[in-house]
């Protein structure tokens, strides 16, 4: 697991007694990691404190879930608590922080992710799908294509392995929907809003060119054959230059009869019904 651990009895065991234990503990020469081990205070990084904290667990335990996401790489939904997946009837200890995810899906093929054990990235990927809220877990499905962690074909073969569990069926409807194209969470938001109002599913990241084929702007999402962009605002859109960016950017799309729409944080998470009514009234005007 990296750096050496030493567990209390091992300290013990090699002669230091209980005294020593709590004085070099004080003195910084070494660090209590988690209950009943230690390490060397060069050592005591949060990536050992990861392992100590398996070493407490039992056989099979594997990171899982919003720490097996965040170990590779797509970790979109965070969690001040270490996930683990264990086989179901495992008896687990109490450990704070801990929160222990008893699976009859065996975890199959586990990786090694910063010296612990970890759940293959499909699979973390499926079972947030299965229990996060459908704009939390997109976002999270469109992350981990992005990255590279998994590929499609993978988060389909990993839903199959699931079916009758809860949450399995929001998982496939997503899977399918997944793109790793989404550049952010709130554009795979607005995505999703559109789809689940019945609109057809539009194209992240689209390229718009010139006459002369050079490729001049990119549209956060669009309709290509009815020329309907759609963007995400956010903050970085209110910058002194990037307001005149988008403003020549907007002037020559409109030139090119790009019809666009603009939407921000207020529009996704405060009144999606606007963002819906407003793109379903383009799609229907000839």
């Amino acid at each position: 697991m990296g750096a050496e651990l030493f567990h209390y009895s091992e300290l013990l065991a090699s002669g230091w007694s209980r005294e020593q234990v709590r004085s070099q503990t004080e003195a910084d020469s070494l660090v209590r990691l988690t209950r009943g081990v230690y390490a060397p205070t060069a050592d005591a990084r949060a990536d050992n404190r990861l392992a100590a904290i398996f070493e407490r667990l039992p056989d099979g335990a594997v990171a899982g879930f919003h720490t097996g996401a965040m170990l590779h790489g797509f970790g979109d939904v965070r969690s001040e608590r270490l996930h683990v997946i264990v086989p179901a009837g495992t008896v687990v200890p109490r450990i704070r922080g801990v929160v222990a995810h008893e699976s009859v899906v065996p975890v199959r093929d586990p990786v090694i992710r910063q010296g612990v054990p970890c759940a293959p990235a499909a699979r973390c990927a499926i079972d947030l799908a299965r229990t996060l809220r459908r704009m939390d877990a997109l976002p999270v499905l469109d992350l981990c294509l992005r990255v590279g962690a998994c590929l499609p074909d993978e988060l389909r073969a990993e839903v199959a392995k699931h079916r009758a569990l809860r949450g399995v069926c929001q998982a496939r409807q997503l899977a399918t929907l997944a793109d790793p194209r989404a550049e952010c969470r709130q554009e795979s938001q607005l995505r999703l809003v559109l789809v689940d109002a019945g609109l057809p599913v539009p194209e992240p990241q689209f390229w718009v060119y010139d006459g002369h084929g050079v490729a001049l702007f990119r549209i956060d999402l669009v309709y290509r054959e009815r020329r309907i962009g759609i963007e995400y605002d956010g903050s970085s859109h209110l910058d002194h230059d990037r307001l005149n960016h988008d403003r020549s950017r907007m002037n020559w799309l409109a030139d090119q009869r790009w019809r666009m729409r603009h939407f921000t944080a207020r529009d996704l998470y405060r009144r999606p019904a606007h963002i819906t009514t407003t793109i379903r009234a383009l799609l229907t005007t000839p």
